[in-house]
């Protein structure tokens, strides 16, 4: 069982930039890809970025391409987002996900959730 806890939300000037947490709890974590997802009010839930168990691959949404960078410390059992140069438009719960039976951006692919943390970009 994997539990995640995101954490860096906040409120944020376009422009600027924002780094998210997700901690996670369980032995297995280091072998696990994770991703992030965010899900804005009245719209479906969006893929964000992955990145693979060893770190070596990744994968980015197009909206976020040069802006968002996904990391991890499996030392530290915890993957991070950098969000640079924001804008309204990333305004957004943002989730952390884990163990995908597909490395993909399919929300219906990834078993584990966090509870997500907001993000609001102010113009």
């Amino acid at each position: 069982q994997v539990q995640l806890v995101e954490s860096g939300g906040g409120l944020v000037q376009a422009g600027g930039s924002l780094r998210l947490s997700c901690a996670a709890s369980g032995r297995t974590f280091s072998s696990y890809a994770k991703a992030w997802f965010r899900q804005a009010p009245g719209k479906e839930r969006e893929f964000v970025a992955a990145i693979s168990w060893s770190g070596g691959r990744l994968l980015y949404a197009d909206s976020v391409k040069g802006r968002f960078t996904i990391s991890r410390d499996n030392a530290k059992n915890t993957v991070y987002l950098q969000m640079n140069s924001v804008n309204p438009e990333d305004t957004a719960v943002y989730y952390c996900a884990a163990q995908s039976t597909s490395f993909d951006g399919n929300p219906s692919s990834w078993n584990y959730w966090g509870q997500g943390t907001q993000v609001t970009v102010s113009s």
